[in-house]
């Protein structure tokens, strides 16, 4: 499969907006001149624009597990993702993996077969695809494995999540904890007998976390903070080493964030639907304040795209800053410099966009023609 092209004809979303021309791509990377044996793409009437990049995506889970209790094979249900994400225009994709207390579908044993199979079978998958670890600050046991699994793979990431905190609290026939027990395989007595156990350990949580975003630091992995409600979280989150805001559940976090040049990711699903789903943020009003920089699909695959296009639609922004967002701005969060742009040098990670329909025709992934719908 040839990976040098020459794509004539298009709108090319450059490092100043976009541009007529021609797109040269040599051996898998963006070109500044043509090179030997292209073969031509024509592109006319559509938009050319990066690859997108997930920061966090944890819609495989509904894959593997589409009904409580049922499950399908791991390697099957990645490569089912894949064949959405590259569908949906993500060209780099970082599986939300959840490191839990919880048994059931977050179970470690679980995750440690997931972790096992996308490694064993990422070389045959169109996404480049890895993990965002989200390590749960009651997992206290799973501390050295995590840290094991950065270390392994040097291009996953980390994020520091506390669910626990806020669900010790929840009463039996509360709808949330209803849903957590379908997902541990428990009842809701069970589920709520099983939190309060772990809540019991609390008091270990500080030092663990603490540890954890250390050894991470070590590493030279990039570690986010999730949900964070308030301006002192992001500022602990800072003291450990949390260089990224990952779904900030209040504006005032989000301020604090931006304050100090920290991106802050904010879910797709939210800004393409207008409003948060559970009262959080409005990712629409942090992008409008300028206090959200990254767009993550969270639950939803199609949603940075058609996000991206809500966002200039509705006169947010022009189509080139917010397609930034799900392009160039998350690369640059997790240090990938090699994409999110259409730079010289830069892997031919890129989407060729009907400007009519807003269909993706083609999607390329390092020059390779991935998806032809043209």
């Amino acid at each position: 499969m040839t990976n040098s092209w020459e794509i004539l004809g298009g709108d090319i979303l450059g490092d100043t907006g976009f541009q007529t021309g021609v797109l040269h791509i040599d051996e898998g990377k963006i070109s500044n001149d043509p090179a030997k044996n292209m073969l031509p793409y024509n592109a006319e009437d559509a938009w050319i624009l990066p690859g997108i990049v997930d920061l966090h995506g944890d819609g495989f889970e509904t894959i593997v597990e589409p009904r409580p209790g049922v499950h399908f094979p791991f390697e099957l249900a990645y490569r089912e993702a894949d064949r959405q994400m590259i569908s949906n225009g993500i060209t780099t994709g970082f599986h939300a993996l959840t490191i839990s207390w919880e048994p059931g579908l977050r179970d470690i044993s679980v995750s440690r077969a997931l972790w096992s199979a996308l490694h064993s079978i990422s070389g045959s998958l169109d996404c480049d695809a890895r993990f965002n670890l989200r390590w749960e600050t009651f997992a206290l046991d799973h501390v050295d494995e995590v840290i094991g699994w950065l270390s392994a793979q040097s291009g996953d990431i980390l994020s520091i999540n506390d669910h626990t905190t806020a669900n010790h609290g929840l009463s039996e026939d509360s709808a949330k904890l209803k849903r957590m027990a379908a997902r541990m395989g428990l009842s809701p007595a069970e589920a709520q007998s099983k939190v309060a156990k772990v809540w019991a350990r609390r008091e270990e949580v500080p030092a663990a976390t603490d540890d954890i975003c250390a050894r991470a630091a070590k590493l030279g992995r990039t570690a986010m903070s999730h949900d964070d409600a308030t301006p002192q979280d992001r500022q602990i989150g800072r003291i450990r080493n949390l260089t990224v805001s990952e779904f900030p559940t209040t504006l005032e976090a989000a301020q604090e964030a931006r304050a100090a040049g920290e991106q802050v990711i904010m879910g797709a699903p939210n800004a393409l639907r207008g409003h948060s789903h559970n009262g959080a943020l409005c990712a629409t009003q942090a992008i409008k304040r300028r206090l959200c920089t990254i767009l993550a699909s969270d639950y939803y695959y199609p949603a940075q795209f058609y996000a991206a296009f809500r966002l200039a639609d509705e006169g947010v922004l022009p189509l080139d800053e917010a397609w930034a967002l799900v392009s160039t701005n998350p690369a640059a969060a997790v240090g990938l410099t090699d994409r999110g742009t259409l730079s010289g040098g830069k892997r031919a990670d890129l989407l060729v966009v009907d400007k009519e329909t807003r269909k993706i025709k083609t999607v390329f992934v390092e020059g390779r023609r991935v998806l032809d719908r043209s």
